[in-house]
C-alpha cells in the first residue's frame, strides 16, 4: 500500500502546522510509532523553516510524500536562491540560526539536497519506518513482501 501527496503551502509560517497535522495523521493512521512520527514531523518541520525563511521571492513551496514499502519520502521544494552549501557541523553556540539541516541529519535515515542556483533547493527526506504491534499497514507491507518471495 503506498499513499501518495502533495501539498502547495504559502510561504509564511502559519502553513508548518498544517504540514504537520497532514504528514502526522496520515502516519499515525497507519499505525506508526509515536516516536517514529515525532522524528519525521521535526525533520519535516526544519526543512519548511527553511523554506518559508530562504524561498523567496516565490510565495509558495511545495512539499510531496509517499508513504510505503516501510518507508517515508518527503520533498520540500523552494523556489528561492539555493543553499550556498551544506554545513557539516554544528554553528557556535551563541548562532541563532545554522541547526535545522544537522537536527534533520540526526532524526532520518537519509537526507538529500538538489540545489538549483537561483532556482530553489529541494530536501528529500527519508525514514524507515516503525510500527505499533498492532499497524495493519505493517501486515499489508509485510505481506507484500512476503508475497514477492
Amino acid at each position: 500500500m503506498d499513499i501518495e501527496f502533495s501539498l502547495a503551502m504559502p510561504r509564511d509560517a502559519i502553513g508548518i502546522p498544517v504540514v504537520r497535522r497532514v504528514v502526522g495523521d496520515a502516519l499515525r493512521s497507519l499505525g506508526v510509532t509515536e516516536e517514529c512520527v515525532a522524528d519525521i514531523l521535526l525533520a519535516t518541520s526544519e526543512a519548511c523553516a527553511n523554506a518559508v525563511r530562504h524561498g523567496g521571492p516565490a510565495t509558495r513551496y511545495d512539499i510531496t510524500g509517499i508513504i510505503g514499502n516501510g518507508r517515508c519520502e518527503l520533498r520540500v521544494t523552494d523556489r528561492g536562491h539555493g543553499l550556498d552549501g551544506v554545513p557539516r557541523q554544528l554553528p557556535p553556540s551563541d548562532a541563532e540560526h545554522g541547526r535545522g539541516i544537522l537536527i534533520m541529519r540526526a532524526v532520518v535515515d537519509d537526507i538529500s539536497f538538489d540545489i538549483s542556483p537561483g532556482r530553489g533547493t529541494t530536501v528529500r527526506l527519508c525514514k524507515e519506518l516503525d510500527w505499533d504491534d498492532g499497524a495493519i499497514a505493517r501486515h499489508l507491507t509485510l505481506d507484500r513482501h512476503l508475497a514477492g518471495v
